[in-house]
């Protein structure tokens, strides 16, 4: 199997195009002032995982700013914190100030001449389109958890994933899945026949972050420490292109 076998990369947006867990650090900062002794950033940032996947669960078709708000109101619950309601509004609404990592922009724009590319995110239509602004492409379809009605890693989202794929003439042996998270993406991916890439963002730190840990080792089909490092072995791939040297 080689990268250049396929035809669209779909990508997972958040922590493998975006720095979400940074963006979700930095959101998170008014909170944990607030508190006497607060949890460093990688409790934090766990703790985070859980309420998310306990909210998603609870309310699929809640939108994600508000779904968001309302991951920071259970938070502050727990850490014993009083805020404001515009205090969960703000964090709900941080989504477009999240950093893209450095390596994103140049990278879409490579592969952009090679594939299709289309989203498939757990936020919604507007979240988004600000983050969109800072990823320096133009995708060939977005999907999100507001169309769809319910968050990865529901197989519902991926089903829809491959009938919008399906409506442009692609079909699942001709899709890679690009993504960070084991338990959010490529779980789902393979459980439905879909080859993926591991974007390992997290592989200098220990743990699973901003993401709960995922039932036993899911599988995929290549693994890189960047969207960087994808692009380099897929040139490596072209014709004429000397095997074993860097570009």
């Amino acid at each position: 199997m080689k990268l250049s076998d396929f035809k669209v990369l779909t990508f997972d947006c958040y922590g493998t195009l975006i720095d979400w867990e940074s963006g979700l650090y930095a959101a998170l900062q008014p909170l944990l002032r607030a508190m006497n002794t607060p949890p460093g950033r990688e409790e934090a940032l766990a703790q985070f995982a859980q309420h998310e996947v306990a909210q998603q669960a609870a309310t699929p078709a809640m939108r994600y700013p508000e779904l968001l708000a309302e991951v920071h109101r259970r938070l502050a619950r727990q850490w014993g914190v009083t805020l404001a309601a515009a205090d969960h509004a703000a964090f709900g609404s941080s989504v477009p100030r999240w950093p893209a990592f450095a390596d994103t922009p140049v990278a879409l724009q490579y592969l952009k001449r090679h594939y299709k590319l289309v989203i498939l995110s757990n936020v919604d239509r507007e979240s988004f389109a600000g983050s969109n602004l800072k990823l320096g492409v133009a995708f060939d379809a977005i999907c999100t958890a507001q169309d769809i009605g319910s968050y990865k890693p529901d197989p519902r989202n991926f089903r829809y994933l491959l009938d919008t794929l399906a409506r442009l003439g692609f079909g699942p042996q001709q899709i890679l899945h690009t993504a960070q998270s084991l338990y959010h993406d490529h779980a789902p991916a393979k459980a439905l026949g879909l080859a993926s890439a591991w974007i390992d963002r997290r592989h200098e730190r220990s743990g699973w972050g901003a993401t709960v840990p995922p039932a036993g080792t899911p599988a995929y089909d290549f693994r890189f420490e960047s969207l960087a490092e994808m692009v380099t072995a897929h040139e490596l791939e072209l014709p004429g292109r000397p095997r074993g040297v860097r570009a």
